[in-house]
Formats: structure tokens, sequence, C-alpha cells
């Protein structure tokens, strides 16, 4: 039988981290921001644990991205069974959550129309921190920076408010988009995380509405 790696405790303390980034915004932290959150001297430093976390499995480093960090579901299912595994119930073990899969929205129709769902994904609740109510397949590279590549599956939660600097699914008219997001006294803008996109600027009145928020993010090939 393998055994999973073990974590320590300042690794421990980075993935907590990471986790907590993605709950609250949508993406991870730069590696500049763990090294300051954490006290170290230099970004260098929070690399290298980056590096081991990612030795034992616990994550993936995109390379070219500064938030090119990506959670291992594998390595979050063993990391909550360690925890609780004291406490456990064998229905513990069941706490999936039923998650349609959102391809092409049509203009003008609700985002989670009957048509537009492509699949149901059945995904373990641990992968997220905020419960999310479905997932989004991203088009495009404009959130690239952020670690949102083309293809990528957004877990999303539906909402119409988000904080300045959170990744939000908006609609414009009748497209539908990923950025983040940023309320201005009277505009609001949307930013890209790519500097080859540039910055959407809604006016006053122009049809603007946020339909949810990212939570948290799945690499499609970990569905397969």
């Amino acid at each position: 039988m393998l055994t999973r790696p073990k974590l320590t405790d300042r690794q421990q303390q980075i993935l907590d981290l990471i986790q907590s980034a993605i709950a609250r915004t949508g993406a991870p932290p730069t590696r500049a921001e763990i090294a300051n959150e954490l006290g170290f001297k230099s970004a260098n430093a929070a690399e290298e644990h980056l590096q081991a976390l990612a030795r034992k499995g616990a994550i993936e480093l995109v390379s070219g991205t500064s938030r090119g960090i990506r959670l291992r579901g594998d390595a979050l299912r063993s990391i909550n069974e360690s925890r609780h595994a004291q406490f456990a119930s064998p229905l513990a073990a069941l706490a999936q959550l039923g998650l349609p899969l959102i391809g092409r929205v049509a203009a003008g129709s609700p985002i989670l129309a009957q048509e537009h769902v492509d699949r149901t994904y059945y995904v373990e609740s641990s992968l997220f921190q905020r419960k999310p109510d479905y997932l989004l397949k991203v088009r495009g590279m404009s959130m690239r920076d952020a670690g949102i590549m083309d293809g990528d599956l957004l877990a999303v939660q539906t909402t119409r408010d988000a904080k300045n600097g959170q990744i939000v699914v908006a609609r414009l008219g009748d497209e539908v988009t990923v950025k983040r997001f940023m309320r201005n006294k009277n505009t609001i803008e949307l930013h890209p995380e790519n500097p080859d996109y540039q910055t959407i600027l809604v006016e006053p009145g122009e049809p603007f509405e946020i339909e949810g928020l990212a939570v948290g993010l799945i690499r499609n090939t970990m569905l397969m």
C-alpha cells in the first residue's frame, strides 16, 4: 500500500493559505503575496516551499504565470481524510456536490437554463470552502495570469454582488465573461489577468449584471 507524503507544518500553512485565497478571491496568491503573508524575506523562499508541495502532489505549478498554482483533487482528499479521520462517519465520504457544467450561454437567456447544461459532474464538497452552484467552462486566455486557462472548469457561486478584487462571472448585454471586478465612483471595471487583453469599462446605464463569484477551479482532466 502506498503511503501519502506528509506535509510539514510550514507546507500545510502555505497550502491553507492557497485554499483560503482561492475561496476568497477565486484565484491563488502570488509568490510575493505568500512571502508577505508568512513573513518570508523573499518570494524565492515561497517558491521553494511551493516546489516541495508540488513534488508531494498537493499542488500543480503552471509555468509562465504569477498565480500559476492549482490544487490537486487527490491531495485535498488525503488531507481531508488525515485531518478528520477520527471524527469521520461513513457518510462523510459520500459528501458530493452535483454541479451542472455550463457550456455556451445563449444571448439573453439565464445562465442556468437547461439548454446550457452540457452534463452534471459529481465532485467532493471538500474541494471548496464556499459551496459552488455550477461549473462554467472557461473559454479564452484573458485570465491566464490568475491561473485560469482555456478549458478549465470554474466553480461559481451564484450571487448578484461582489467585492473589489474578486473574480466574477458577469453579463455584459448578451455576453458572459470572467474578469476581476472593480467598482469605482461612477464606473465598473472588469480587469483581465493577461496584458494582451484590455480592461472593460462599464458606464452607468449600460446593461450589466453579476452572475456569480468564482470560488474554485478544476482542471478538466481531473474529472475525466
